[in-house]
């Protein structure tokens, strides 16, 4: 019996206890880990579409939209009409928002070296690569 789901499950709800540690360790109360998904979505982007964050996050629209709108209040992001299609809504980091991803970084960065402790840079790759054909297959499936 293969418990790759499970597993999965269960790294994603420690993930979020541990970031979320992290971020109140950090005295950080700008966003929420969910929120930091989608700074992590627009980190070296210029701006993305919302249905691109979308799919970047795994997010439904409605919850997106929710955040997206909290985060905009907060001064983390900034909206604008796609000047390429006037239908679509291009969003980017603001000054602030960049301000606090760099302190998400370091969050980053020990999440990392969690995952990875004592594994080999060969053992990332090939790990990161099949969780890549798992997320492929999940996305071609749906």
């Amino acid at each position: 019996m293969y418990h790759g789901g499970s597993l999965i499950s269960r790294i994603h709800k420690l993930t979020n206890r541990k970031i979320n540690s992290l971020l109140k360790e950090e005295k950080i109360d700008a966003f929420n880990n969910a929120q930091g998904t989608i700074i992590y979505a627009l980190w070296d982007k210029d701006a993305l579409s919302i249905t691109e964050i979308s799919n970047i996050t795994c997010l439904a629209m409605s919850s997106l939209t929710t955040m997206l709108e909290r985060m905009r209040q907060k001064g983390l992001i900034e909206m604008k009409s796609d000047p390429k299609d006037g239908r679509s809504t291009l969003v980017s980091l603001s000054t602030k928002g960049r301000e606090v991803s760099s302190s998400f970084e370091k969050i980053t960065d020990e999440m990392f070296e969690s995952y990875y402790h004592g594994f080999s840079e060969e053992e990332v790759v090939l790990f990161e690569g099949m969780l890549e054909r798992v997320l492929k297959n999940l996305e071609d499936r749906r």
